[in-house]
């Protein structure tokens, strides 16, 4: 069945970017690469936040061949993230991007933030992709840490993303939800779950905005034209969470 329409990118009269922005775990791109490329593209995203992006051995050019294969640039993040990248579209007027190396715990992988301020139309806002940690007590470290880098972005908006790898009812999960609005529960479209693909219970990932952006929609795009249920399960292990938003103009 087609799911109702969520809104188009679009610029304001004011000057507010209607965006949308997509959150998605590829896997490192070890599945299905093409697959991935039709959900993405399917999508129509201005900005994809993705988490366990390729980060060896000339992750540089797999990287340049999604965004290449979904009509987007590379923006920033990547290897030097730890995971963490960011893509864009055209419409996207970078000012600045910033990846942030988290501290590192003996025995876990460590973990990194990709940041960037950007400008569409007159709205300016902040971005960060995050792939929080397995372990509970670093994971909501690092949950504290993304809200210490969203304050220090010296934004009016920002929009942050992600695998949390956490349920809405964990400890991290609530932190952020206790500071920023958690879109699928401001507006639920779509699926909730991200997690398996094949068999969906869970939900842990999630896209998070500051006050002042309007959330028109926000959930898992099954159902949308063009993203097949053969390609979500095959692109990678989680499911995508794709939203649409109104930042105002700053």
């Amino acid at each position: 069945m087609a799911m109702p329409t969520l809104p188009g990118s679009a610029t304001g009269p004011d000057g507010s970017a209607l965006i949308r922005v997509l959150s998605y775990n590829i896997r490192s791109m070890r599945d299905d690469p093409a697959a991935l490329a039709r959900v993405i593209s399917a999508c129509a995203p201005d900005l994809v936040l993705v988490q366990e992006a390729p980060r060896f051995f000339r992750w540089r050019k797999r990287a340049a061949w999604l965004a290449a294969h979904t009509g987007l640039v590379v923006l920033g993040g990547g290897a030097p993230a730890i995971g963490p990248l960011l893509l864009c579209s055209l419409r996207v007027t970078v000012e600045r991007t910033e990846d942030i190396l988290l501290p590192r715990t003996p025995g876990l992988h460590r973990r990194g933030f990709a940041t960037a301020v950007v400008r569409i139309g007159d709205a300016r806002f902040g971005l960060l992709s995050c792939h929080l940690s397995l372990q509970a007590a670093e994971r909501h470290t690092q949950a504290e840490a993304l809200l210490e880098r969203l304050a220090a972005m010296d934004v009016p908006y920002a929009v942050a993303a992600g695998d949390l790898n956490d349920r809405p009812t964990g400890r991290s999960f609530r932190l952020l939800a206790g500071k920023l609005r958690d879109c699928w529960a401001v507006a639920p479209w779509g699926d909730e779950y991200t997690s398996t693909p094949a068999q969906p219970r869970q939900r842990i990932d999630a896209v998070f905005v500051t006050e002042g952006i309007e959330v028109l929609g926000c959930g898992v795009p099954r159902g949308l034209p063009g993203v097949t249920e053969d390609d979500l399960r095959a692109a990678t292990d989680h499911l995508p969470v794709l939203a649409a938003l109104r930042v105002p103009p700053s």
